[in-house]
């Protein structure tokens, strides 16, 4: 499952759920779909599936979804599509998540896939994303959530590397005005090339860089170790290197984007080596499943549970 493909599922869900009619979407609502059982014990890590992750055990009504999660152990959520969800389902997730003292995962502020916007310097572009970041501040003043994920666009393959760099820095710079004295933090999410030719940031080594010369910290990194095995490999020694400018990480396990076990990377030593090294962000489970329905969502969370006991 590409990113781009995630992303767009996650924002259709929540624009499909704002429009169906009411007896369709009371028939969404309907509760659970499985018999729920006995709550499981906590994680040790923040794993943090994703809205519509397990409808076919909880159904498709929000509330419904946290109480699933949170019965089964989990600590946190994340949703792409928080910023176009409408008001009151925004509202329905914070209450869920706070009555479970569960914590919200980063959100999507700005995913371009097709544009050059970071790395031009040119005053209608940032007049745009500074607009972008103060409408992710108004979503993280009313959802609580405090780290935003951006997608700097593409490269400009009339411009030299390095001055689309220096554009970069220059723009993040400016969204650092918004956004620091706000409290947000913007995670910048390198995507592997083979998925996603064309983009501007494709690297960890590369988004260390550009955090360190932006200089704040409230501009960090999303480590998606997916895209890491693709684009770079040598997970753990990457990870250490640009610890200081991590804030959260993606999961999905290749090939084919997976639950963890599901392809050939070792998660179980991925994540005793962040529970070793005190990490208590969340770990967003941004991947399909390999197998369809109940049995498929009971197979994630299997996995989960079986990568948790290190």
């Amino acid at each position: 499952m590409k990113r781009r493909d995630f992303i767009a599922r996650g924002l259709a869900s929540a624009a499909a759920l704002a429009a169906a009619p009411l007896p369709a979407l009371a028939r969404q609502q309907a509760g659970p779909q499985a018999p729920p059982g006995p709550p499981k014990p906590k994680f040790r890590l923040r794993y943090a599936p994703s809205f519509g992750q397990f409808t076919s055990h909880a159904g498709a009504g929000l509330a419904a979804q946290v109480e699933f999660a949170s019965n089964e152990g989990f600590t946190a959520m994340f949703d792409n599509g928080l910023m176009s969800r409408p008001l009151a389902d925004q509202e329905t997730i914070v209450r869920e998540l706070e009555k479970r003292g569960m914590t919200l995962g980063p959100f999507v502020l700005l995913a371009d896939f097709k544009n050059r916007n970071f790395v031009l310097r040119d005053k209608d572009v940032r007049a745009a994303l500074l607009q972008k970041m103060r409408d992710g501040v108004e979503t993280m003043k009313r959802t609580g959530a405090r780290t935003a994920l951006v997608v700097p666009g593409r490269y400009d393959e009339s411009l030299a590397w390095e001055y689309q760099t220096a554009n970069l820095v220059d723009n993040l710079r400016a969204c650092m005005d918004v956004c620091a004295p706000a409290g947000l933090t913007i995670v910048l999410e390198p995507l592997n090339p083979r998925d996603h030719p064309g983009l501007f940031l494709s690297k960890i080594p590369q988004a260390y860089q550009i955090c360190r010369a932006v200089a704040s910290p409230h501009c960090k990194i999303v480590n998606d170790i997916y895209h890491q095995q693709i684009s770079e490999g040598n997970i753990l020694p990457n990870i250490e290197a640009a610890w200081d400018e991590i804030a959260a990480f993606h999961v999905g396990d290749n090939p084919g984007r997976k639950e963890p076990t599901s392809g050939e990377i070792n998660f179980r030593n991925v994540f005793k080596y962040l529970h070793g090294r005190g990490y208590q962000g969340p770990i967003c489970m941004e991947h399909g499943q390999s197998k369809p329905g109940l049995e498929g969502e009971r197979a994630v969370i299997d996995a989960y549970r079986s990568c948790d006991a290190f």
